[in-house]
């Protein structure tokens, strides 16, 4: 989800060598509207001030990419839309470059993420669906993954709990639509890869399934894979 491009500087050019059509400043600065076209072949159309691009414009990159909304101080800072070349595109915050605050970001298989960013990352409380299923998951994330309390909503039933890792993780309960409820436990099992010791370790989960609420039958206890 990174950004592709990085934006040229265009004060820090020394001899400039692309083309600019536009306002100036009695400095002979860029300042107001303008259009530029930079040395990598980049283009950007919108407001200047004091040489910076400042306010709201249009950065289109050589590879396709293209953003449009607020700059500061030649920054992207406020709100704005990032079209990737892959068909993916976030709209959203933006602090001195990076995805910041809220923003939804749609992804390149059809995927959503809506909730809030830090530092170009998924980070505190955001939902994402599934394009595939429709499936959804709600809750707490952290440096991109999901972490800590929350749900994940399927077609007839949903998981409630707390997640570790993309993994859920330790006491959650599974709710029907047939107003039964499944509580129990995830637990969270990691092999090290022998072979290759800096290899991300593979993680498996097991449901272990405690008791049945809400239907009159006995409470079944046991094991299943997830």
């Amino acid at each position: 989800m990174s950004d592709s491009g990085s934006e040229e500087s265009e004060e820090e050019q020394g001899i400039y060598l692309g083309e600019y059509e536009g306002e100036r400043n009695d400095d002979g600065e860029r300042h107001g509207h303008g259009k530029a076209i930079l040395p990598n072949r980049d283009t950007y159309e919108g407001q200047y001030e004091n040489g910076k691009r400042n306010g709201q414009g249009k950065y289109r990159f050589t590879n396709g990419a293209c953003y449009i909304g607020e700059y500061f101080q030649n920054k992207k800072h406020g709100h704005g839309i990032f079209y990737y070349p892959d068909g993916s595109k976030y709209e959203g915050g933006w602090a001195e470059d990076h995805r910041h605050g809220h923003g939804v970001y749609t992804y390149p298989n059809g995927d959503i993420y809506d909730g809030e960013w830090f530092n170009d990352q998924r980070h505190g409380q955001g939902g994402y669906t599934y394009s595939g299923t429709g499936s959804k998951y709600v809750g707490t994330w952290t440096e991109g993954k999901q972490d800590g309390a929350g749900e994940i909503i399927h077609l007839n039933h949903r998981y409630v709990g707390n997640f570790k890792g993309n993994y859920p993780c330790g006491p959650g309960k599974y709710v029907f639509d047939s107003g039964c409820e499944q509580h129990g436990m995830y637990v969270l099992h990691q092999k090290e890869n022998e072979e290759d010791e800096e290899a991300e370790p593979e993680i498996s989960v097991k449901w272990v399934a405690e008791k049945l609420v809400g239907l009159a039958m006995s409470a079944n206890v046991g094991v299943e894979e997830r």
